[in-house]
Order: structure tokens, then C-alpha cells, then sequence
């Protein structure tokens, strides 16, 4: 078994294991509402800083030599991030599947001013349309997964692949929030135990899923190196929607924690920047890339 497949296969049980965990953590712990904003505003960081110093560098080394003669692999690399980023934005607009308030804080307050307009009751299938979501966003997640891993052959260094930790990392840290979205609101809805670790498994295979497939399919296609490169870059388009409209807004909204939500916001990016200090250094080249 080669390190591409045992790396995959070991991040998808532990994405499995976090997503689990995430959907039993009411049970496990009290998640406050200062603790989910940190976690938040952490893993913000960290999608944005995998989206610009990996994934975006990553996809134009992909498509520098794959692309067709009479296009540019910057224009292709910029048409694939809006398209991954417009994606993401309107699974965000159309089902409003992100609950990240848990509770009030330890100091008894919860300032959430941008909350007022959210419905405080609980359809029982109001967590359908979370669920389906979620359910896209995480097959989304899987195929960034999938991509990110497959780029340690695509550059010709057989082996780990750096890239694919950093996007792993964002998953593992992501993916628990999910999860607790999706069961918190079908035990507000009135869902029994049994009927919500049934949901909490089936979400929580969907990352992997998404991974496999695209290993799968792209495995098949004769220009791999094209199809990996566009993957990455439509991954960078939905790692930036994540971090810029859906996670970083509502950390803004809050004025207290300021200062501890900023340090977590920027240890998050320096998290996926020290990332490229072990990477292969021919894995950022673009000494051979041309604009036109």
C-alpha cells in the first residue's frame, strides 16, 4: 500500500472519529459560547491560509504544463476559484445550515446581535435542510480532501503529501461543528438518541466519501494532472467562502473576546503558513510558469 493511500485512509478514519465526536459533544461537554467562537475563529484562520499559501499555489503548478495551448492557467485557476467560491456562497444562502451558537458563555452573556432574526423553535425536520447542506458541503470537502492528497504523485515527488495534511487539518477542526449542527437540531425537534447517531454516522462518512470518489474517478482520466489542478482551485474558491462569509462573520459580530478571537484567528493562519516550510521545495515551483 503506497503513503498516498495509508495518508488517506488514515485522515478519513480520523475525520470520521471528529465528526462523530462532534455530533455526541452535548452529551461529552458543555460548548460555551466563547469556546465555539474560538474554535471558529481559529479554523477560519486556518481555511484561509491552506486556501492561499496551498491549495491556490498548488492548483497553477497542477495546470502549468496541462492546460490547452491557447489558454492561460492563471485565467483557468481564476475561473474555478469563483466557481468554488459562488458554489459554497449559495449552499450557504439556499439552506442556512450553519448553527454555531451553542450556549452562553461562562460569564452568564451572549452578545449575538446578528442572531436576532434567527427562528428560536425547532421544526422536527427543520434539521433535513441543515443535513442536506452540510451534506453537500462535506461531499465538497471530500473532493478537496481527495485532490490535495493525490498532488503528492502529481508533482512528481512520490509520497506524502504537505498539501494534504494542511487541508486535512481545516477538515478535522471543521467537521465537528457540523456534526453538532445537525444533531442539536433534531434533538430540538424531538428526535430520539437512536434516530440521531444514525444521522451523526451517516454525515459523518459523506468527507470520506467525497475523497474516495474523486481518487476513484480521476484515477480513470487520462490528464490528471488538469482535472487535480481545476479540483484544487475550486477547492480554494469554497475554503474562502467558509472562512470569509460564513465562519469570520460571525466572530466580527461579537465585542467581547476581541483580543482572544484575533490571537485564534491569527494562530490559525500561521498554523497553515509553517505548513510550507516542510513542504518539498519544488512542490511551490513556478520556475517554468508562464503567464501568457
Amino acid at each position: 500500500m503506497d503513503v498516498e493511500t495509508l495518508s488517506l485512509a488514515a485522515y478519513c478514519v480520523a475525520i470520521i472519529g471528529a465528526s462523530l465526536l462532534g455530533g455526541w459533544l452535548p452529551s461529552l461537554v458543555r460548548m460555551t459560547h466563547t469556546r465555539t467562537q474560538l474554535i471558529m475563529s481559529g479554523v477560519a484562520g486556518l481555511m484561509l491560509g491552506v486556501a492561499l499559501f496551498h491549495l491556490l499555489p498548488h492548483s497553477l503548478v497542477s495546470l502549468q504544463h496541462s492546460v490547452a495551448a491557447h489558454l492561460s492557467a492563471v485565467d483557468v485557476v481564476a475561473l474555478w476559484v469563483m466557481a468554488g467560491l459562488v458554489v459554497m456562497l449559495l449552499l450557504l444562502r439556499l439552506f442556512h445550515f450553519h448553527q454555531h451558537d451553542y450556549g452562553d458563555d461562562e460569564h452568564g452573556h451572549h452578545d449575538h446581535p446578528h442572531d436576532a432574526h434567527r427562528d428560536t423553535g425547532a421544526h422536527p425536520l427543520s434539521w433535513v435542510g441543515i443535513a442536506a447542506g452540510l451534506g453537500l458541503h462535506t461531499l465538497i470537502d471530500g473532493i478537496a480532501l481527495g485532490a490535495s492528497v493525490h498532488t503528492g504523485d502529481g508533482h512528481g515527488h512520490h509520497g506524502f503529501s504537505w498539501i494534504g495534511l494542511g487541508v486535512f487539518l481545516a477538515i478535522l477542526l471543521h467537521k465537528p461543528l457540523d456534526a453538532l449542527s445537525i444533531t442539536s437540531m433534531m434533538q430540538a425537534g424531538g428526535w430520539g438518541a437512536r434516530a440521531r447517531a444514525m444521522a451523526n454516522i451517516g454525515f459523518a462518512t459523506l468527507c470520506p466519501l467525497g475523497a474516495l470518489l474523486f481518487i476513484w474517478g480521476v484515477g480513470l482520466l487520462d490528464n490528471q494532472a488538469y482535472v487535480v489542478g481545476c479540483a484544487l482551485a475550486f477547492s480554494t474558491g469554497v475554503f474562502l467562502c467558509i472562512s470569509l462569509s460564513d465562519l469570520l462573520p460571525e466572530v466580527h459580530f461579537h465585542s467581547h473576546d476581541r483580543i482572544k478571537l484575533t490571537v485564534s484567528f491569527l494562530v490559525g493562519i500561521g498554523l497553515a503558513y509553517a505548513l510550507r516550510f516542510i513542504e518539498p521545495a519544488s512542490s511551490h515551483s513556478l520556475q517554468r510558469f508562464t503567464l501568457l
